[in-house]
């Protein structure tokens, strides 16, 4: 009777994932390779210079920030503990 047991747990480990990916694989959609347009087409207005973009003054790794003072007090916690 134990071993009847076990063989159903370990067909129950080994079935239900293999059903889970059957059944993953039969309800995906077969993608189709992507269509490319036969030709490009580009604006046929006049040919521009580059387009410039403004330069940041100071970027974020420039700058220097002070570290907030560390204190140990615990005068100021309005904790449930604390009664005076």
């Amino acid at each position: 009777m134990v071993f009847s047991h076990r063989m159903a747990a370990l067909a129950a480990v080994v079935v239900i994932p293999l059903g889970i990916a059957a059944t993953s694989y039969a309800l995906t959609d077969s993608p189709e390779s992507p269509k490319v347009p036969p030709k490009v087409e580009l604006d046929s207005g006049s040919p521009s210079a580059t387009p410039t973009s403004p330069k940041p003054t100071a970027t974020p790794s420039d700058e220097v920030v002070s570290r907030p003072p560390v204190s140990d007090d615990d005068d100021d916690d309005d904790g449930p503990g604390d009664d005076g």
